[in-house]
């Protein structure tokens, strides 16, 4: 199917150099239809969908939008495919099976259990990070708290948390020079084809996890890894040990790279905002529900793709059998038919039903419960402290199209 280009392209990193293009959503948002980006040889291209009710269309049509053909950009050859399967990746009974086999370490009751070893962590990393009067918020703050946290969830030293975050970063910075071992769109990275990411870093994941679970398996633990090690889903079929692979990484990814990016957005919005701040010092009460709009505002995850199951008509555009459909959480979040005002920073914002975990389907983000506990608590005890910050330099975002990601954000305490 021959397709003309609209532009902007979304496929073009250098529109992501500086953190997202706000104006380029704009502008799509208010042109008619789905919008085309080609992209390089060996992908096809894809579509994007833009505006908040569109995007709820697509995640909750299943049978004409399917992520059984991957949710990222990168096209996986069909034979590797069930080698590279993870949640993420499957649609029906066998997603159902797998979900429910984990929500109940992520349901809001089981999260809350936690409520006491976060603040613990939380006053321990701020403590340490405000000693130090100058310090770069994302590895003293967001980068470390969210790890240990999920170095608790599975069960593994704080010691290897280093590596947890060192590996995160190689592989959802698989678009940045700065972090990639190789670039995903480097003839290099074909060596790497049969793991996610295209990434010399999942290797590595993959055999952590392996170590692990074969010293817990049968031994009746409670943590995440045994829960993948001895856990048997609803449907019967125990985990192949390429789905333990893919559904530890999957759990070693997302646990962290999230939490921390919105973390280090927030910060910067409440630097960039003074009033909104006041308003959360003087009233802590309104801390859960300002978690809402920290996550709209900071959008963590651009997109997430899927695949058209057969030809159909959407938005006015006719998409083609196995054309890649793209949904821009980021872009619906911003949406004025939902948001009055998108771009106000606004902590008292209600209502406020953001995409930032995906709205409606079966695939909505299962540590939903998680980020927001930690993301209140971060901010309660950060914004009681009789302290206050300041930039010393510039943002630094990752180059991706994928992860609203900050690298570095250097501040100082005033």
């Amino acid at each position: 199917m021959t397709h003309t280009l609209t532009q902007p392209n979304l496929a073009d990193l250098d529109l992501f150099e500086d953190g997202a293009p706000w104006s380029t959503f704009d502008q799509l948002r208010a042109t008619p239809g789905l919008h085309w980006s080609d992209e390089d040889a060996p992908n096809h291209g894809f579509w994007s969908v833009t505006r908040y009710h569109d995007v709820v269309r697509v995640l909750r049509d299943t049978d004409t939008f399917t992520s059984t053909k991957f949710t990222n950009l990168e096209e996986v050859a069909p034979e590797l495919q069930d080698k590279r399967r993870s949640l993420l990746e499957t649609d029906g009974l066998r997603h159902r099976a797998l979900r429910r086999m984990l929500q109940g370490q992520f349901t809001p009751q089981a999260v809350a259990k936690y409520e006491t070893f976060l603040r613990g962590i939380t006053a321990k990393t701020l403590d340490a990070a405000i000693a130090k009067g100058s310090f770069d918020f994302v590895d003293e703050v967001s980068a470390d708290f969210p790890i240990r946290v999920l170095a608790r969830l599975l069960d593994v030293p704080d010691s290897d948390t280093g590596q947890l975050i060192e590996w995160g970063n190689r592989m959802i910075g698989n678009t940045d020079p700065e972090h990639a071992d190789l670039l995903i769109s480097s003839a290099e990275s074909d060596e790497y084809k049969h793991v996610p990411f295209r990434s010399p870093a999942a290797i590595e994941v993959y055999e952590y996890g392996k170590h692990m679970a074969a010293e817990r398996r049968g031994k009746g633990g409670t943590d995440l890894v045994t829960l993948l090690a001895d856990g048997v889903p609803s449907d019967g079929q125990p985990l192949t040990e390429d789905e333990f692979n893919t559904n530890f990484l999957l759990l070693v990814v997302a646990g962290n790279e999230t939490t921390r990016h919105t973390i280090t957005h927030t910060m910067n919005n409440l630097l960039a905002n003074p009033e909104q701040m006041d308003i959360l010092r003087n009233d802590p009460t309104l801390i859960p529900w300002a978690v809402e709009e920290f996550l709209r505002y900071a959008s963590p995850v651009y997109h997430f793709r899927r695949t058209a199951t057969r030809d159909t008509e959407f938005a006015g555009t006719e998409v083609a059998e196995g054309d890649k459909v793209v949904v821009w959480f980021a872009s619906g979040n911003r949406d004025d038919a939902v948001f009055d005002e998108p771009y106000r920073f606004d902590v008292t914002r209600n209502p406020n039903e953001h995409m930032s975990f995906g709205r409606g389907g079966p695939h909505m983000c299962l540590g939903n419960a998680l980020a927001r506990i930690e993301l209140r608590i971060m901010f309660e005890d950060l914004l009681s402290r009789d302290v206050s910050f300041e930039r010393t330099g510039s943002v630094d975002y990752l180059r991706s199209n994928f992860v609203h990601g900050i690298k570095r954000m250097p501040v100082r305490v005033v």
